[in-house]
């Protein structure tokens, strides 16, 4: 092979690597949030031996779409250290991963088509590669509609993955009549060799789809045996391991046996597949091991090296599950999960679903926001220290959340949203802050219920009945912002703007029967300053939930004419027809 071979070969490989991730990341925008909506929804069915299998199939059909078992895996891990998905239904899940990983090899197994006739000549990789790029490119050009230019992605993926191919083939053709390279493949058929040449070469390009590829690829010069095929085959499925161990670094112990899980079956089962095979080919000989294969035998190995062990093992996974806490040493019963590791970062990798996940923190942070207001309305009739550290443990979680979900959100790329999603991202971003300030006024209100039992503050029966109308009102108004909130309810949304001036109408009325009290000597000055903080926390409590009213309409209604102070009667059908 000469120099200008070697070029082609590395731009070959190249290509190859370039189409595959291209076709992988077409396919992951067409299909959004659904993988990973379907793993995180992944539940054990009443009949346990029927959910593992439910696992198992879902392995395989997401790592089928996305052609990495690594990419699955990371997910896996992700979901467990969120503590979305627990650790023995994770397990199955890989184990099916491993046989998704092989569609790619059935697919490049179409170069073995003969050209007997002009259907089978357009089927051939190497003639329907440049209509899948051209097809792919003027749907790219002339298409508008984002699903059509993320199709046309694909298919100029899947192109360009087959014109690497054909480009390596090519490559290494010529050298099907060479004995220096004929004499180098006689050295790979020692197990031990073929079996660290696979795990390197998988193990540097991160891909075992793309490493069986180029394996496959060499299958054209004729002088690939079963001998030299079966060891790099058994090694790339040690190789590929590399970067589920890696990601699973930062994680927590339960997210590290999902990571070990994976390295356990591809390790125990490249071990027991070597000894079986070469205690068998030593001893009493396997007949064809010297016959040359072909993409498609190679493609048939590569199934049945992960099938047949990951079926053996399915029905032990509790087994795998109790050995990885042995190896990781954490203890089988569930951890208490920290509510942040959802905002995981592994999802960013799933700008789509790492929204989601951030919008679901929101909403558990608006309702700890009304937790903490009825505790609070509580304390200043009736203090109980108890009460009041809860609150304050609400309080701590919500200044976190804004913390954390602000730093997580803005790290979400938005070019990989839809635009719809992209629109979520600036209500979250803008709402984030109004509620944690919501949160803020609540706790003051139980601060002051605090002062007031300590300095001995007497409120009198008529401001505890004044203030019974307008608790109530503010009560409302956050239910009522949350509920259009959570629901994307416009309607609900659009009545918090007459409920807030309801609020301020009843804190007036509140405010002139303290003064009128204050000048007939019935109210002390003590008192009528803390109710006077307090009708002011309402107030900017009403405020704030209206900021966030508005925010939800001019997300669900997309209108870049709404004005967000006086622009939400509109959205009001109900009202208008009363």
């Amino acid at each position: 092979m000469d120099i200008i071979g070697i070029i082609q070969l590395f731009g070959g490989v190249g290509l190859f690597l370039y189409g595959m991730n291209m076709m992988g990341a077409a396919l992951k925008k067409l299909a959004g949030s659904g993988m990973q909506n379907i793993l995180e929804k992944l539940t054990s069915s009443k009949q346990k031996f029927i959910g593992i299998i439910k696992g198992w199939g879902l392995g395989v059909l997401v790592t089928g779409i996305i052609q990495s078992s690594s990419a699955t895996t990371m997910m896996l891990i992700g979901f467990v250290n969120a503590g979305i998905m627990k650790l023995v239904q994770s397990i199955p899940v890989v184990l099916g991963a491993n046989v998704g990983s092989t569609v790619t090899a059935q697919i490049l197994r179409l170069g073995d088509l003969g050209s007997g006739n002009l259907i089978l000549k357009l089927l051939k990789p190497s003639s329907f590669a440049p209509i899948l790029i051209a097809t792919g490119a003027a749907m790219n050009l002339l298409g508008k509609k984002k699903k059509t230019k993320d199709l046309s992605e694909l298919l100029i993926g899947l192109g360009i993955l087959f014109f690497g191919m054909t480009t390596m083939e090519k490559v290494f053709e010529p050298l099907k009549e060479s004995p220096e390279f004929k004499k180098l493949f006689t050295s790979f058929s020692n197990p031990f060799i073929g079996i660290m040449v696979g795990i390197g070469l998988t193990a540097v390009i991160q891909s075992s789809s793309a490493a069986v590829g180029i394996l496959q690829s060499l299958s054209v010069t004729g002088g690939l045996t079963y001998a030299t095929a079966v060891p790099f085959l058994i090694g790339q499925n040690i190789g590929k391991c590399f970067t589920v161990i890696l990601g699973g670094l930062g994680a927590n112990k339960k997210a590290k046996r999902t990571a070990v899980s994976y390295l356990l079956f591809n390790i125990i089962s490249s071990i027991v597949l070597t000894v079986v095979i070469y205690s068998i080919y030593y001893s009493v000989g396997i007949s064809g091991f010297d016959k040359v294969v072909n993409r498609g035998n190679i493609a048939n190995v590569h199934l049945l090296f992960n099938l047949i062990p990951s079926l053996i093992i399915l029905p032990f996974t509790d087994l795998i599950a109790k050995l990885t806490g042995v190896i990781v040493r954490d203890k089988d019963d569930d951890e208490e999960t920290s509510e942040f590791r959802v905002l995981d970062d592994r999802f960013l990798e799933m700008p789509s679903f790492a929204l989601k996940k951030s919008r679901e923190m929101v909403i558990t942070m608006f309702e700890k926001v009304i937790e903490n207001y009825h505790i609070a309305n509580g304390l200043i009739w009736e203090y109980d220290e108890n009460a009041f550290s809860e609150l304050d443990k609400n309080e701590d979680f919500i200044d976190k959340c804004e913390t954390v979900l602000s730093h997580y959100i803005i790290r979400i790329d938005k070019k990989k949203l839809k635009t719809n999603e992209v629109n979520v991202v600036g209500q979250l971003l803008n709402s984030i802050s109004d509620i944690e300030r919501m949160g803020d006024y609540a706790i003051n209100i139980a601060y002051l219920a605090r002062e007031r039992t300590e300095n001995n503050v007497v409120f009198s029966d008529q401001v505890r009945e004044d203030m019974r109308a307008l608790e109530g009102s503010v009560d409302q108004c956050l239910e009522y912002t949350f509920n259009s909130f959570r629901d994307d309810d416009v309607v609900v949304a659009s009545r918090i703007e007459v409920m807030t001036a309801v609020i301020d109408e009843q804190k007036e009325n509140v405010k002139a029967g303290h003064i009128e009290r204050l000048q007939n000597g019935k109210c002390s000055i003590e008192a009528g300053v803390m109710l006077l903080d307090i009708l002011n926390a309402y107030d900017r409590l009403g405020g704030h939930a209206a900021n966030v009213a508005a925010q939800t309409i001019k997300r669900v209604t997309d209108d870049p004419n709404f004005d967000e102070m006086h622009g939400s009667f509109k959205y009001m059908p109900s009202l208008y027809n009363k």
